[in-house]
């Protein structure tokens, strides 16, 4: 949108606006501001909660967000937390919820703990998590250790941003595609199934939506398996499927895709009839099965959004 890219070039770089609670706010209205949408979506980062831990964070024009050092060759011993580095995501939350339309939902959101340990073993993104996937193998005591401060990490960072205002949290996975079935059972299931019991206890009205890009047929466990309320799915998965297998009456979001949405051809339409018919039987919060391209023209988010609008399933 023209409305970010300016305050954007305004501000600075990514992790600035981050921890910049008065321009975090603005990012996270400015989509209701132009398009109405039902839910706020907090802007902030997964890797915030491995910055908290005392890993150094930049984002590199180019090249993505770099972590310093990686535990790959370094010990979890070793790095300083500094939990002071939540209270701007807590303020930009509590500002949010101040400033949205009257029932206008707030999100808020993390990392799952395996994709956030992908980041902290090899100190960036990569295409196939080698790195960490190499760790669970070789080494699955010093990956366990990392979980283990994630997880915790984790349960205290959600709390605090529902205390703060958040009305539902997510958890992202965007990298559990990547593991064979027993690890995704003991690095997906297992870690994420801890902070949805903790959260649970401690925030029992509070939904959690989890979000196990590329699970697959391994979708279904998760869901029974991590005691999540809603399950967020990917464009790769035949939503006809997902309605059939998913347990009856969980809610589901997302699984419309983005490439499509940037393409805007005149398959944009029919895509997103299928799916909403699809989910015409369970509660259905419609969204995209991944974040948006930055390319995205605003007029194809206008038609997506005309369509969904005038359903009447």
């Amino acid at each position: 949108m023209p409305e970010y890219r300016a305050l954007r070039e305004q501000k600075g770089g990514f992790l600035a606006m981050a921890y910049d609670s008065e321009a975090a706010c603005e990012i996270t209205l400015q989509p209701i501001d132009r398009f109405g949408f039902d839910g706020a979506i907090l802007f902030s980062d997964i890797l915030i909660v491995p910055h908290a831990l005392g890993q150094h964070l930049e984002f590199l024009a180019g090249e993505g967000p770099k972590l310093s050092p990686a535990l790959a060759d370094a010990s979890l011993e070793t790095l300083a937390a500094d939990r002071t580095r939540y209270e701007p995501i807590y303020e930009t939350v509590r500002l949010c919820r101040q400033r949205l339309p009257k029932g206008v939902t707030m999100l808020g959101f993390a990392g799952s703990p395996w994709t956030v340990a992908t980041y902290m073993v090899a100190g960036e993104g990569s295409r196939d998590q080698h790195a960490a996937r190499a760790m669970a193998y070789g080494d699955p005591g010093k990956l366990d250790a990392i979980l283990d401060a994630i997880v915790g990490e984790t349960i205290d960072y959600l709390s605090g941003q529902i205390a703060a205002g958040a009305e539902a949290v997510q958890l992202f996975d965007s990298w559990s595609g990547s593991l064979a079935p027993d690890e995704f059972e003991r690095l997906v299931i297992g870690p994420n199934a801890r902070i949805v019991a903790a959260l649970r206890e401690r925030h029992p009205d509070t939904p959690v939506i989890g979000f196990p890009k590329g699970a697959g047929e391994k979708l279904p466990a998760y869901a029974r398996e991590t005691g999540v309320q809603a399950v967020g799915v990917d464009e790769t998965i035949d939503p006809e499927w997902v309605a059939r297998e998913l347990p009856a009456g969980m809610p589901v979001q997302g699984n419309f895709d983005p490439l499509l949405l940037l393409a805007g051809s005149d398959r944009l339409e029919a895509r997103a009839q299928l799916i909403l018919e699809a989910f015409a039987d369970r509660p259905h919060v419609f969204n995209l099965g991944h974040g948006i391209d930055r390319r995205t023209p605003i007029a194809h988010v206008e038609r997506l959004l005309a369509t969904v609008r005038a359903f009447e399933g």
